[in-house]
């Protein structure tokens, strides 16, 4: 007999492809800086479609929007380095 009271909530795709944008933008060497403010964007609206809408995917827009500013804070504290390193 089919249950219908355990039917998985659908992820919302921003969701997911804020997680991938983020971990790319720790992992890509030059791309990632664009790659981390998409992460960042796609976050912001997964979380607000997941409090409209009830729907799945909030802890992976959240961890999508982590990753991204971790990206953001690498790129930048390299971009300081190289920029310190020819002074």
């Amino acid at each position: 007999m089919i249950s219908l009271h355990h039917q998985k909530e659908r992820k919302n795709k921003k969701a997911v492809w804020s997680l991938v944008l983020g971990i790319l933008s720790l992992v890509l060497p030059y791309m990632g800086l664009l790659a981390a403010i998409g992460g960042i964007v796609l976050a912001n609206r997964a979380l607000k479609e997941i409090e409209t809408d009830k729907g799945g995917g909030k802890y992976m827009a959240i961890a999508g929007r982590i990753c991204s500013i971790g990206g953001i804070i690498a790129y930048t504290i390299v971009s300081l380095v190289l920029i310190a390193s020819f002074f």
